[in-house]
């Protein structure tokens, strides 16, 4: 008899596949991506402390991408997923904004720490948009019924 279940990993890299084609899925993978790219330049600079703060953001966006893959955010309700969601996108677009500035402005002669700063200015831009759009989802996702008037009376 055949097996129409599949593998485990099978199942994983289909929801994988089919997670990174949604709106949310697709940030994650840039901003996991972008992290990278960061951690490259940074690594390849003669200053390399600045590498951490890639290294934080993209586990955590790892981290979150796992999470919202495997639908764990709808088992594990103990954790407010989106608060959470908005407070890592936050806290990395302003990380990133910072380092990246002082990257910039006192890269001098190293080129891969200014391209690092560069591309890190662009993840601030990315992971700012993530913070808006789950703000949105959160401020769109409470329910709010008019009150009732007497105009028709």
């Amino acid at each position: 008899m055949a097996d129409s279940g599949g593998s485990p990993a099978s199942s994983a890299l289909e929801k994988l596949k089919a997670y990174v084609k949604t709106r949310k899925g697709t940030i994650l993978t840039a901003e996991i991506l972008i992290s990278f790219i960061i951690l490259i330049c940074y690594a390849a600079s003669y200053y390399g402390g600045y590498s951490a703060v890639a290294i934080c953001e993209m586990v955590f966006a790892i981290i979150f991408m796992a999470v919202f893959m495997m639908e764990l955010d709808k088992s594990f309700q103990v954790v407010n997923w989106p608060w959470s969601d908005l407070i890592r996108a936050a806290i990395g677009a302003a990380l990133y904004l910072i380092t990246s500035f002082i990257c910039i402005i006192g890269g001098g002669s190293d080129g891969a720490r200014i391209a690092g700063g560069v591309f890190g200015l662009l993840a601030a831009i990315l992971f700012g948009y993530d913070a808006y759009s789950v703000w949105m989802q959160i401020k769109g996702g409470r329910t709010h019924t008019p009150a009732a008037t007497d105009e028709g009376v």
